[in-house]
């Protein structure tokens, strides 16, 4: 037999074989660009011998305390065993009094507390009823502090006329300051991404700190020990207003709370592997009705100078849908024909009370977007449920029955008085917060929906209203926003496709998408005044 001939037949056979998979997975490519992915998580490894060493610098200011401590740990043991980290240990069995949980942080958790001072004071007999504030640099008790798998965030607030050397301008409410170490970024397409300022007086503890103001706060990002961090304040880029605090009033107020900080705890864990981007689940059996029009498809002529939307195909997280039952209608609650005739704004938002829906996230506002044209958009998407369509004099439901629940479980995020709320999520491969707007604060207080409260996935935490400012400031529907962690701290990020894939699940089909619609008519506009303007991102307190 000759052997020569066959092996060109095989090779023949393998060539037009592996031609014939290259084409086919260049086909699938081009189909799966359009397909609903995961997204792309980076994460860092943790310097920890660095961190000891860095903890015992700052506690050695306090010999009484520092000779407490123990540094030199147990050998071979796995550089996640405690045993490796005595010291650590130690300290986090101080501090988690003051901050439950500070050891799940698998990041060194950095706050404006001087555990050192703190311990001597106890030495020295001081009682503990004294303010925790001493210790914080006037801050007060933290408002939230949270810490689990990718990391931990906390917020803290200086009360009015606090702090020398700050601003005299006494302002309505405390200043908040919100902080965040993460082991895990997420890899957003970021066109203003790691840009900034250098700060020189914050220069030597941090070398390589950058100040940026995005999206509607003043962020301060550094990197220490290997490990992200943001520290950021909500405020206007603008002059000073009655009860807004200018961005440039709060530099002192961060760099105050920068110049505090301290190693305060956290814990070595496992080493961490990047998250590639990947297909999102879907249901596989098609809905009879759910229709959807695609990613970045807005009204033409409705994004900030007329821009297009972005086509974001990222479902950022498997999560329940946020409202307790279907038919809802994801679309527009600004812009609709300008002949009111004296109607009220929900008998206006009438024509987006059915589907398909219809992305709404770079719709033209006020408010910085960085995922959108000029840096500008909604920051999230409007979802209406099916009770608050119905017309006038006919009572088949309640709306204000309409159930406002947890889409993953976790840890809420606000302050008294505001009339939104955030979600935040902390696992091993997720750090994301959900954000829900317009519901009544009168309410929201009363059930004690309030920084620390840990919920459970669709927990009932409201009910869909039309709070702006006041009762009856907008159209009676849910605002809903998804903010992941970046080097530049929270960002918002389009929320449609992972509502969608929400909403396929809770119907249990999978929705069909509309290729095209016929153009909107010359009366689509902005219907409403700014007065009283669906979305306003003044509330709560993410970033």
């Amino acid at each position: 037999m000759n052997i020569e001939p066959a092996r060109g037949l095989l090779f023949r056979f393998g060539a037009r074989l592996l031609a014939s998979l290259l084409a086919f997975i260049a086909g699938n490519a081009s189909l799966a660009a359009e397909e609903f992915k995961t997204p792309a998580v980076s994460s860092v490894r943790v310097e920890w011998r660095a961190v000891l060493d860095a903890l015992r610098s700052e506690i050695s200011s306090q010999p009484p305390v520092a000779s407490a401590f123990t540094f030199s740990g147990q050998r071979r043991v796995w550089p996640s065993d405690p045993r490796s980290t005595p010291a650590l240990v130690q300290l986090n069995a101080v501090t988690s009094q003051i901050f439950n949980g500070i050891d799940r942080s698998p990041v060194p958790v950095l706050l404006p507390f001087d555990t050192a001072a703190f311990l001597n004071a106890g030495l020295n007999g001081a009682p503990s009823s004294l303010s925790v504030s001493r210790y914080q640099a006037d801050f007060r008790a933290a408002d939230m502090f949270d810490a689990g798998p990718a990391g931990y965030d906390a917020v803290f607030s200086l009360e009015p006329g606090t702090g020398d050397g700050l601003p005299q301008r006494t302002f309505a409410k405390p200043v908040e300051v919100q902080i965040t170490g993460s082991i895990l970024t997420y890899d957003i397409d970021d066109p203003l991404g790691a840009k900034g300022e250098p700060v020189k007086t914050l220069a030597t503890q941090f070398p390589d700190l950058r100040r940026l103001i995005r999206e509607g706060y003043v962020r301060y990002a550094f990197t220490r020990f290997g490990v992200p961090y943001v520290v950021s304040i909500q405020c206007l880029d603008s002059v000073p207003r009655a009860k807004r605090l200018a961005c440039r009033e709060a530099y002192p107020v961060a760099e105050r709370f920068l110049k505090a900080l301290r190693i305060a705890g956290g814990k070595p864990s496992q080493p961490r592997i990047d998250i590639p981007a990947g297909i999102a689940e879907r249901p596989v059996a098609a809905s009879a009705d759910f229709t959807y029009l695609a990613p970045g498809d807005i009204i033409p002529g409705s994004g900030y100078r007329k821009q297009g939307g972005r086509a974001d195909f990222n479902a950022y997280s498997q999560i329940r849908f946020p409202l307790e039952k279907a038919p809802d209608f994801v679309n527009s609650q600004s812009f609709r024909d300008r002949k009111s005739g004296g109607k009220s704004l929900d008998v206006l938002a009438r024509g987006n009370d059915a589907y398909p829906w219809r992305d709404s996230f770079c719709e033209a506002r006020d408010f910085g977007v960085g995922q959108c044209a000029n840096g500008f958009g909604h920051q999230g998407q409007d979802i209406r449920p099916v009770c608050s369509q119905r017309t006038e004099g006919v009572d088949r439901c309640d709306p204000r029955q309409q159930a406002i629940v947890a889409v993953r479980e976790g840890v809420l995020i606000r302050a008294p008085k505001q009339q939104a709320v955030a979600l935040q999520v902390n696992t091993r491969n997720e750090h994301i917060r959900f954000r829900y707007m317009h519901m009544n604060p009168s309410d929201m207080d009363a059930d004690e929906i309030l920084s620390g409260r840990r919920v459970d996935e669709g927990e009932k935490i409201g009910v869909v209203s039309n709070y702006l400012d006041h009762p009856n400031g907008t159209t009676r529907h849910l605002h809903f926003d998804v903010q992941v962690f970046t080097r530049d701290g929270w960002l918002w990020v389009n929320p449609y496709v992972t509502l969608i894939s929400a909403y396929e699940r809770l119907i249990q089909g999978r929705g069909r998408e509309i290729k095209q619609e016929q153009p909107a008519s010359p009366a689509m506009a902005h219907a409403m005044p700014d007065a009283v303007r669906p979305e306003v991102s003044t509330e709560g307190t993410e970033n």
